[in-house]
């Protein structure tokens, strides 16, 4: 066997010499060292691969076949195998790869160079790649070990090396890859997932996509804090190459053959695996995918997959399975019933029915009261959502959420359970009395099971959570019951000073309060009994002292400011309404200063309520100035004055009012001009919502109304510039309510000649008149027609009213 070389055979040093390479070891055709050698009848050998490309080539071109180094004609194309040649080249190979591997192993350590440690690196890689008998060499001359300790060496360029070397050093060798999963090498590779350099974190997934090829493996990948979740990073990423995503993903799907890992994919947003465990695995990976289910903090996003994809079976499981599996059902829904797009998809896959069976199954069969609660959790999630509950069925005879029937059911059980299930249960009603199309339902339910008087007594529960959500349903169906709900306070004042304490606690501004606030502001205005409660129990300090906190910025309290202030006014406005005859209530009015009170919240531009309920409180406070004006005795009249009584003028006495004629004060007769309110409430004559218009209106008529000197009160609408807008207000005929209002004052303002006269000629105003005489009820039709003879529109001895005394 002849020598043909003494070669430098190595890659990556000049010091090693390799046994030399004999001339029969290279394909004649190619030059290289035969793999797989053939001889053919000529006794020439080949590569395989290289005397089939021949023989194809001389085919195409019409060549006759010949061997390609005697020249001699073939006959036949059969290849004999070279067994013996092969066996002595791959000895030939394996000395010299086990003397190369030597050399490298010696330049694998922290004192080489970088540019030898690098070659070294390139030579393993190379014989790696080579076979697995290869891959075997390497593990037996301890390369690994060495290899995995540059994944730390301060090279960036040794690193990359290392990482691709273990690559290819792990590759279908589960021997291999142990051994390069010892210690805390895969905490190492993870590393440069996210600290790496960008082919570092390239090479470092390719590592990990072999290494989880094994499974045992991938239980030690995934416990590696932080790995799953950097790679389901990486496997989402829109920065990242295409193929370290495509690694990062296979590595992910490898790692789902260990539940554990699965749970940490769920944790980490990955929730797919899961979900397919949970639809497809065996009953006990179904109940443990289940139970984890339950566990997760899900995004809302993360809720509505979960229901898209497993609510049905989740459903059915909470019907059919055994109390363990029920169990972990429940909890399951319970977490992703908490969004309302998951809730409505868990409505439409039937999950109804089945909660209101255990809710109300009794007995034998019954759930445990734990269990219990958490369906009332879930049924108080699903209200929740908005659904229309009114169309849903419930069994065969068609009840739904909201008959008479259920409703009455849900009653009984809130006043026989503990706190735990009595408030997701209200929280249940509050869901259903927070719909316009459910709400009357359960008004008619509560009032015919008689259960008013059973749910106020929640109001003074001590669990703040059962307390809150009562106070919302009462609240809710306040503005339907309040004639009843009243009469139940009555019964037990106890529970609204409860209320009262609540809507006074002073750590912020609750979400318990506003509806506490709106709940006592719902109760009938004039209900006298309630109001006086109220000033006894000195409910109206509180509430007053809490609106001038927020007024100075005080209180703080997000979203629940605005509806927590329009109810404390609503509630101090119910004095306002019951001051006819009473001084003990007129006196409270004057204690808090009620004009200059709601003179400044009527300034409140943006919260129409407040100010609606100002101007009406202002309105009620000014009917009753003309009963409440100091009048002054007549002045003595002097001698000439009874001589000459031609003499004697009307005059306005000293700090006499103009319209009330006596002393007036905004604080002792609640005067609107002495209160300086009338500019104010001109002002709202402008807004938008016709209530604020409405209310503002009907207060200031209270300066035209019988028993004050309505041409007085005409002028002083004049000098706030009020009648122009009077008059607009009956041009521009918002609502028929606003149209009756404007109407009456009106015909009160056309009485003054000088001002009839003048609005004579004005065509706008004529036509409104006209349009109220013709299309008004019966009373704005009579005062529409005095006020048309006003202006001359209507001649003064029409007969089509019968007459009616000033209005």
């Amino acid at each position: 066997m002849a020598e043909i070389q003494d070669i430098h055979y190595d890659s990556f040093t000049d010091s090693l010499r390799v046994e030399p390479i004999y001339e029969s070891f290279l394909c004649p055709l190619t030059k290289q060292i035969m793999r797989n050698p053939v001889t053919l009848e000529s006794g020439a050998t080949f590569e395989r691969q290289a005397i089939l490309k021949w023989f194809k080539e001389s085919d195409s071109i019409g060549r006759r076949l010949v061997c390609p180094v005697t020249r001699k004609e073939l006959s036949s194309t059969e290849l004999n195998p070279s067994i013996a040649l092969k066996n002595t080249i791959d000895e030939w190979m394996n000395r010299n790869e086990a003397a190369k591997l030597d050399v490298a192993r010696k330049s694998l350590t922290s004192e080489s160079s970088e540019s030898d440690t690098v070659q070294a690196l390139e030579y393993v890689t190379e014989i790696c790649q080579r076979s697995r008998s290869s891959r075997h060499v390497v593990r037996k001359l301890g390369l690994i070990s060495l290899v995995s300790e540059l994944l730390k060496n301060s090279s960036t360029k040794v690193r990359q090396k290392a990482l691709e070397s273990l690559r290819f050093v792990a590759k279908d060798d589960n021997d291999n890859k142990d051994e390069i999963a010892a210690g805390d090498n895969i905490r190492t590779i993870v590393k440069f997932l996210s600290h790496g350099h960008v082919q570092e974190k390239e090479q470092a997934t390719y590592l990990l996509f072999e290494l989880s090829e094994d499974k045992p493996l991938s239980e030690k990948i995934g416990s590696v804090p932080g790995a799953i979740l950097i790679l389901v990073g990486l496997s989402s990423s829109k920065v990242e190459n295409l193929l370290t995503i495509d690694r990062a993903e296979k590595t992910l799907v490898n790692l789902e053959s260990c539940e554990k890992n699965v749970r940490q994919m769920a944790e980490n947003g990955r929730l797919q695996p899961l979900l397919r465990l949970l639809l497809q695995g065996s009953p006990d990976t179904q109940l443990s995918m289940a139970a984890y289910l339950g566990e997760l903090v899900l995004s809302n996003d993360m809720k509505a997959l979960v229901a898209q994809t497993a609510g049905s079976a989740l459903v059915n499981i909470m019907k059919s399975g055994n109390g363990e599996a029920r169990e972990a059902a429940l909890k399951a829904l319970n977490q992703i019933s908490s969004y309302d797009i998951s809730a409505k998809i868990l409505i439409d896959a039937g999950i109804l029915p089945p909660l209101i069976t255990d809710l109300f199954t009794v007995g034998s069969n019954q759930l445990p009261m734990r269990l219990k609660e958490i369906s009332a959790t879930i049924l108080a999630n699903v209200v929740a959502s908005g659904a229309n509950f009114q169309s849903i069925p419930l069994d065969h005879n068609c009840q739904t959420l909201v008959s008479e029937e259920i409703i009455h059911n849900l009653l009984h059980l809130i006043s026989n359970t503990g706190p735990a299930i009595e408030c997701k249960l209200l929280q249940v009603l509050v869901g259903l009395t927070s719909s316009f199309a459910t709400v009357q339902s359960i008004v008619d339910a509560i009032k015919s099971s008689g259960a008013t008087v059973s749910l106020i007594q929640f109001v003074e529960a001590p669990q703040r959570e059962v307390r809150m959500a009562s106070i919302k349903l009462l609240n809710n169906i306040s503005p339907y019951m309040g004639v009843e709900l009243a009469d139940a306070f009555c019964g037990n004042f106890s529970q609204l000073s409860s209320l009262i304490r609540v809507i006074g606690d002073n750590n912020g501004i609750s979400e318990e309060q506003a509806p506490a606030a709106g709940l006592v502001a719902d109760l009938p205005l004039q209900d006298s009994v309630v109001t006086r409660h109220l000033v006894r129990d000195g409910a109206f300090t509180t509430i007053i002292s809490k609106v001038m906190m927020i007024r100075q910025g005080e209180s703080r309290g997000g979203r629940f400011v605005n509806p927590f202030l329009e109810g404390l006014v609503r509630i101090i406005s119910r004095i306002t309404f019951i001051l006819e005859d009473d001084p003990d209530i007129i006196g409270v009015a004057r204690e808090y200063n009620l004009t200059a009170l709601f003179t400044d919240l009527l300034q409140m531009n943006g919260l129409d309520t407040v100010q609606i309920v100002s101007a009406t409180a202002l309105g009620n406070l000014s009917h009753q100035s003309k009963h409440l004006t100091k009048i002054l005795p007549p002045p003595t009249r002097g001698l000439c004055v009874s001589i000459f009584p031609c003499i004697s003028q009307k005059s306005v006495a000293s700090g006499e009012c103009r319209v009330h004629h006596g002393i007036c004060s905004s604080r002792e007769s609640f005067c609107l001009l002495e209160g300086k309110v009338v500019e104010k409430l001109v002002a709202c004559l402008d807004n938008n919502n016709e209530k604020v218009v409405e209310a503002s209106l009907t207060a200031l008529s209270t300066l035209l109304e019988d028993g004050v000197d309505i041409d007085q009160g005409v002028m002083v609408l004049c000098d706030a510039e009020g009648v122009k807008l009077i008059l607009d207000v009956l041009c521009e005929n918002r609502t028929e309510a606003l149209r009756q209002q404007a109407v009456w004052a009106v015909e009160r303002i056309l009485r003054m000649d000088e001002i009839a006269y003048e609005i004579s000629g004005n065509q706008n105003v004529g036509t409104a008149l006209v349009e109220a005489f013709r299309h008004g009820d019966f009373k704005t039709r009579q005062i529409a027609e005095r006020a048309l003879k006003h202006v001359d529109k209507l001649p003064n001895f029409s007969g089509i009213f019968s007459k009616m005394g000033a209005q």
